[in-house]
């Protein structure tokens, strides 16, 4: 990061029309929601999780950026918290790897003011073991881990739910919290960063795993897990985010049609064979 430079306001105002403005990040402005012209010949960085999200944006990337005139960045994070942050503080100019209710929780819980700009895939979650071989084979005793962020314990707690795993208190939602959890039928749960979850799996009877996650880890959700999240009709959809005011910057514009194009879609199918689906369609909510 720079050293603040105290400067007076015409003075700044000469060297913000000298440099351009050549802060980190992307040069919109907020207010319009416009790209200057310089923008449209600087890279657009975009901070992703590595499986699937870098490797979508690789692919772009690699077979499509060049193209469409789109200089393009990836840069990799391992956690939920670093890409928003960066996203907001000026860092990298986009974000790949969250969903809408992560998202509403981190804003209001940081302050940040990270909007979504388009869907582009799901990831079901899944339930994992490596101790037992169905759900009928969990038992009293044995210890589920489940992701500790608010959303996806939420989310995980609603899939043990629904498999008859659990029972919830009535109208808690993707909010719920192990103390809505009133029936546990004997199971007993570990609380892990989302990211560790899969590393648990030895330690574990069973565990609840993101989907990029579970790639990443060498399962295969739709063939290893003993319960997945449906795709219709979820939620969870992940997407492409800027800080609020960069929805217009005429490079994110261009990987937005990109990332919803057929040969993403094509990729998405081909690839994931079912354990990642393409969620295209329509703008995510904001």
């Amino acid at each position: 990061m720079r050293k603040n430079i105290k400067l007076t306001a015409a003075a700044a105002a000469t060297v913000a029309l000298a440099l351009g403005l050549t802060a980190c990040g992307t040069d919109s402005d907020p207010a319009s929601g416009k790209a200057s012209d310089a923008d449209a010949s600087k890279a657009l960085v975009v901070a992703a999780s590595p499986t699937p999200h870098a490797d979508i944006l690789n692919y772009v990337k690699k077979n499509l950026a060049d193209k469409a005139g789109l200089k393009l960045e990836v840069k990799e994070f391992t956690d939920y918290v670093l890409p928003n942050t960066a996203t907001e503080n000026g860092q990298v100019d986009a974000n790949f790897f969250q969903h809408k209710p992560y998202l509403d929780d981190f804003n209001e819980k940081n302050g940040t003011h990270i909007v979504p700009v388009v869907n582009v895939h799901l990831e079901p979650l899944g339930l994992y073991s490596k101790k037992v071989k169905g759900l009928k084979d969990l038992k009293a005793g044995q210890t589920v881990a489940v992701p500790n962020d608010t959303t996806n314990e939420g989310r995980a707690l609603q899939l043990l739910a629904e498999n008859g795993l659990i029972t919830l208190k009535d109208g808690v939602g993707t909010n719920a919290k192990l103390s809505d959890i009133t029936d546990k039928k004997g199971l007993e749960f570990k609380e892990l960063e989302a990211a560790t979850v899969p590393r648990a799996l030895n330690d574990v009877d069973a565990a609840v795993i993101n989907g990029n996650y579970a790639i990443e880890a060498g399962l295969k959700p739709g063939q290893d897990s003993l319960a997945l999240e449906k795709a219709e009709g979820n939620p969870y959809a992940n997407f492409l985010a800027v800080k609020e005011g960069n929805e217009k910057d005429a490079r994110v514009q261009k990987l937005v049609k990109l990332l919803n194009s057929d040969e993403v879609k094509k990729y998405i199918e081909d690839t994931y064979q079912g354990s990642i689906v393409p969620a295209f369609g329509a703008p995510a909510a904001s």
